[in-house]
């Protein structure tokens, strides 16, 4: 039996260690992760996405994007021929941004985010009080490993301005009810996972590995 590739993209800045405890059958399917690139000066998403989709190199792929990357894999699937496209804890139009986002948008306050901290989140971990900030600032260290401002910059913007209207009814997406970033109040036909956050990739891992093979083959 010829093997499904199954093509994922992690979240914004995040490598693709974030898909580590996802695990499909080996027998069924072939696992393949793209990393982020670094983009060229103002380039478009719809050429960044040209350029992402050069990694997929079989036909009737999978392709499932997480958060930004689940942005990312709808503009991706334009210059691909798939089987199935799906994106976890993401958005597939700019009506399901939440109310802040839009009004960042509209005031480009996202451009006076300090994205240059990243580079240094250690040093935030060292000196942060308090066990919640310090769990998810070891959360940071460990998986946003792409801390290159200009991606972060560019990718921030993108993620606010994405300028799709309608949502591609083909696209299966898979949404937590408790996610912070986009709230289901704003997210129409989904895949609800009980109790699943934004990081619900890391930690509903199990409802994964349990669900997306079925959710892949299913007709």
């Amino acid at each position: 039996m010829n093997k499904i590739p199954v093509y994922f993209v992690p979240g914004m800045a995040a490598n693709t260690t974030i898909f580590e405890n996802i695990s499909l059958p080996a027998e069924q399917f072939e696992v393949i992760f793209i990393p982020w690139k670094l983009p060229k000066g103002k380039e478009t998403i719809q050429n960044y996405a040209k350029r992402m989709a050069k990694e997929v190199k079989h036909e009737n792929a999978v392709l499932i994007g997480v958060s930004f990357g689940g942005v990312m894999v709808q503009e991706m699937a334009a210059f691909l021929k798939l089987r199935k496209l799906i994106i976890i804890s993401s958005v597939k139009s700019s009506s399901e941004l939440p109310r802040r986002m839009k009004i960042a948008k509209t005031t480009k306050a996202y451009k006076l985010l300090p994205t240059s901290w990243l580079k240094d989140v250690e040093k935030f971990v060292k000196y942060a009080f308090g066990d919640n900030l310090k769990r998810k600032l070891k959360l940071y260290e460990k998986y946003l490993h792409v801390r290159d401002k200009g991606y972060l910059d560019w990718a921030i913007e993108n993620m606010m301005c994405w300028e799709r209207a309608n949502c591609d009814p083909n696209v299966i997406h898979i949404h937590g009810d408790a996610d912070e970033v986009f709230p289901v109040k704003h997210i129409k036909k989904y895949i609800k996972v009980k109790g699943g956050t934004h990081a619900m990739i890391l930690s509903k891992y199990k409802w994964f590995n349990a669900n997306l093979p079925k959710i892949i083959t299913e007709e």
